[in-house]
């Protein structure tokens, strides 16, 4: 998506008087909420702690990460870019006026609220990461901060929200307290790591970026720039987490990271011949690995156990 500055008028579409539940969903944009369920996934299997003695913790969890939180930046999102929308999507929920009025701000409120509320009643570290993580909702789509505007704070701010918010979540969940170091480690290290596929989805609207104004990593570095940035912020958290694995005297899943490591490597030699053509092809196999690197990470630490 494009971005440009905005104003606060609300688009008005005489022809929509009515919240359409079908545009609601669509603003919600389901298709987004995988990638934190699965790192909350990732968390209760760190915990170590059997998923039968706290299922419905673990269900509220999986509703907490995906479905209100993912889901609320989202709705957050297409509110403040509501303008921009107009011009480049105007088939979209709010500028169509599927959404009318301002109920895009009303939804935002709501499942800010509902997020909160399930959120409070799952302990107060998970309280607290949910919080944070509302915080940077807002504030990477909000004036004047607009985090997305620039692309090391704003895709930042995703990749902590998406990964690690949600891995912690998933552990602090099963454990009922906060995780233990080695799991906090990973959460921070995949993390980081998903910094790089983030930038990923930015070769896909650089000429929109630079029209609009936005950071993006490709507009401020280049093209090429911004594609060896990607893989090596992709690459070196990986390389960590396989020194911690085999210090933590893990060299099954150790050698599992490495084997999904090399395989992104491979990719990642033929997307940097042509990045911005090859970029959403690189995504979509590279965060595949990725991802199963994630989960034998979580399965390695989950003999751990909950920190006394």
């Amino acid at each position: 998506m494009t971005n440009a500055p905005i104003s606060n008028t609300p688009i008005n579409n005489t022809a929509a008087r009515r919240l359409a539940p079908s545009a609601v969903l669509e603003v919600l944009h389901p298709i987004t909420w995988f990638p934190p369920m699965w790192a909350f996934a990732c968390g209760v299997v760190s915990s170590g702690v059997p998923i039968s003695s706290r299922w419905v913790e673990v269900i509220a969890g999986i509703v907490l990460c995906g479905p209100l939180l993912v889901a609320t930046s989202q709705v957050v999102n297409d509110w403040f870019d509501r303008d921009v929308d107009a011009i480049n999507e105007p088939h979209r929920p709010i500028p169509s006026g599927r959404i009318p009025g301002r109920w895009g701000l009303y939804l935002s409120f709501m499942w800010t609220a509902a997020s909160l509320l399930l959120a409070s009643q799952l302990g107060v570290w998970v309280f607290g990461a949910a919080v944070l993580g509302l915080v940077l909702a807002w504030i990477y789509s909000m004036p004047p901060f607009r985090l997305k505007q620039n692309g090391w704070l704003g895709n930042g701010a995703c990749a902590i929200t998406y990964e690690g918010f949600a891995w912690f979540t998933g552990a602090a969940v099963m454990i009922g307290g906060l995780p233990s170091w080695p799991i906090v480690t990973l959460a921070l290290l995949y993390s980081a790591g998903a910094h790089g596929i983030m930038t990923l989805n930015d070769f896909k609207s650089i000429e929109g970026d630079i029209k609009t104004g936005v950071g993006s990593l490709p507009v401020r570095l280049g093209v090429q720039n911004a594609a060896r940035v990607a893989c090596a912020v992709m690459a070196i958290p990986q390389l960590v987490v396989i020194a911690l694995l085999v210090s933590w005297d893990r060299p099954i899943q150790a050698g599992i990271v490495g084997l999904v490591l090399a395989l992104q490597l491979g990719l990642m030699v033929r997307f940097l011949r042509t990045p911005v053509e090859r970029a959403t092809w690189f995504s979509g196999l590279g965060v595949a690995l990725y991802v199963i690197g994630m989960m034998a990470s979580a399965v390695a630490v989950s003999s751990f156990g909950a920190p006394a």
